[in-house]
């Protein structure tokens, strides 16, 4: 060991001393805020955004309510015509997981719009049922935004039920881009995806365990 090996020890002891004190009291910090969180509820929780990964964020949720053994319910309002990776998983947890898939695809696939305010109202319909169930913990929406955008559903009705019908500790789900303001206000969780860089830009397709 030269000179310059024995000066620099205790200047490696001395940084990694203050980290471990430093990290003590980040600790002590993190603890007294975490004592203080004592409420339990049921979350109203708004996935929005231009950027992808909002419905996965909301599966991901659902996947970990079932590994908690909590009944689940998924209503799709749009993506229910597609063939997808979460719903196969899904199907494997028939007393856990309900998925009613109520609707035919995007607007501008279906290109009718009587029919489309027909089977979004019916979903909402299906998902008061669900979330009104005791049984039931979570409730997932999937792209009902995109219903409420379009004025398919009534937002007044639904800001309506969720405060004053919902109950205590169920929670719900819902995604889609441009989430009405009057949703994003009750909401007790609201994260929004931010489109920074998409392949399909650059003519890459939507493909299997990415996009479905």
């Amino acid at each position: 060991m030269n000179e310059d090996d024995t000066q620099a020890q205790p200047e490696g002891v001395d940084l990694n001393e203050r980290h471990a004190d430093k990290m003590r009291k980040k600790k002590a910090a993190r603890d007294k805020i975490i004592a203080g969180k004592t409420i339990e509820k049921g979350l109203i929780i708004v996935h929005t955004g231009k950027g992808k990964g909002k419905s996965t964020a909301a599966f991901g949720m659902v996947f970990r309510a079932i590994g908690h053994g909590f009944r689940t319910v998924v209503i799709q309002f749009v993506k229910g015509a597609w063939e997808t990776g979460e719903r196969t998983i899904l199907d494997n947890f028939p007393d856990l997981v309900t998925v009613k898939a109520m609707g035919e695809g995007f607007t501008w696939e279906t290109q009718d719009r009587a029919r489309d305010i027909e089977l979004s109202q019916a979903a909402w319909a299906e998902a008061k049922v669900h979330i009104l169930d005791p049984d039931v913990r979570m409730v997932l929406l999937d792209e009902i935004n995109i219903a409420l955008r379009y004025g398919y559903i009534d937002i007044d009705e639904v800001v309506t039920f969720l405060q004053n019908e919902k109950p205590e500790d169920t929670h719900v789900l819902l995604t889609g881009r441009n989430a009405k303001e009057e949703l994003i206000e009750i909401a007790d969780l609201v994260t929004e995806m931010t489109l920074i860089k998409h392949p399909f830009r650059s003519g890459v397709k939507a493909q299997a365990g990415i996009e479905f």
